[in-house]
């Protein structure tokens, strides 16, 4: 499996721990299977890391955007990571993960309509390399230098999605109010 992760820097030996312990899929380093992805964030020049993963003999878990995936990023978020798992496979929580936990937190959404809003937008994958036996299977292949993403297209991508998530809490309101 190749895999990519933008950095500003090259990462040829990637540290689980580092990093953001409340991620979608908890502590773990992060890569993405889309270069596209990879790519399209980046800030000014940025280094795109190539890793290639061998999955065999490692016990990998696979989600997809369901109630499984809801629950488990939301347990994440609050650092309960309950999956003993060497890597985790599936779509990045859109920003309305941030947005959502508060709301749900104060009672104001349900999960089920908090899991809702999370399935606006556009799908990518990620990966969290989750264990040291995982770590020690993915071999750096090398990286390449980019430019600064499309601003524009990003731009363009951020206003069709709150414009959806802006419609569905509507919905949501709207409903609230015939109850």
């Amino acid at each position: 499996m190749i895999l990519y992760h933008t950095s500003n820097q090259e990462i040829r030996k990637p540290d689980i721990h580092h990093g953001r312990k409340n991620a979608d899929f908890g502590w773990g380093f992060y890569l993405t299977p889309d270069r596209e992805f990879a790519c399209r964030w980046a800030k000014d020049e940025a280094i795109v890391n190539i890793y290639e993963l061998d999955l065999d003999d490692l016990s990998v878990h696979r989600f997809s955007r369901s109630p499984e995936w809801f629950e488990y990023i939301f347990y994440n978020r609050r650092l309960q990571d309950g999956l003993n798992t060497d890597v985790v496979i599936g779509p990045i929580a859109n920003d309305t993960i941030f947005d959502t936990l508060g709301i749900i937190s104060s009672g104001f959404l349900t999960s089920e309509q908090a899991a809702k809003l999370l399935m606006i937008g556009p799908e990518y994958t990620q990966l969290a390399i989750k264990t040291e036996k995982a770590a020690a299977k993915l071999k750096w292949l090398g990286a390449d230098k980019i430019e600064r993403a499309d601003v524009k297209t990003r731009k363009a991508e951020q206003e069709a999605y709150q414009e959806k998530l802006a419609e569905e809490l509507e919905k949501i309101l709207d409903g609230d109010k015939e109850n």
